[in-house]
């Protein structure tokens, strides 16, 4: 299969529905966009081969299990040379989400959940500030989530 998959208006219907609930049968997919259910899988396999689909996950709210801080850390490193030593490190950490290289004043942008401020330090002071190459955090928490979404994709 080609990874240069051209989508169609087809293929983004069936993304705008099972990004809302990757749950939905693909039976109701197909009534839906007005396609047999066979296509709605043919098209979600070549979707997949060319890497549009990465993988199906679940959304969890952190808050109800007991992770009542996102807090979001600013990561200045040392040199920029660094930033693929200091990327394994963090990724073993368990408490960040998302990891981005970035543009601006900082080389680094994670999202982290921790279940307290006691918590929170404890991932900053000893596991984050003691990564080999980072210079220093800012740290911003968030004090709600006023919107998380995908983009919209089919008209």
């Amino acid at each position: 299969m080609s990874k240069n998959y051209e989508l169609d208006n087809v293929d983004l219907k069936i993304l705008e529905i099972l990004r809302d609930d990757a749950k939905k049968p693909f039976t109701e997919v197909a009534k839906k966009v007005h396609v047999s259910q066979g296509t709605v899988h043919v098209r979600m396999n070549k979707m997949e081969e060319a890497g549009i689909i990465e993988k199906t996950t679940l959304k969890l709210n952190y808050g109800k299990m007991g992770f009542d801080i996102t807090a979001f850390i600013g990561i200045y490193l040392e040199k920029s040379a660094l930033y693929e030593q200091v990327l394994g490190k963090l990724k073993g950490i368990p408490e960040i989400i998302n990891i981005h290289y970035t543009t601006g004043n900082y080389s680094m942008f994670v999202k982290i959940h921790c279940r307290d401020t006691n918590h929170l330090k404890e991932v900053l002071h000893e596991k984050m500030q003691q990564v080999e190459g980072i210079e220093r955090t800012e740290t911003m928490i968030s004090l709600e989530e006023s919107l998380d979404r995908n983009l919209k994709l089919a008209d």
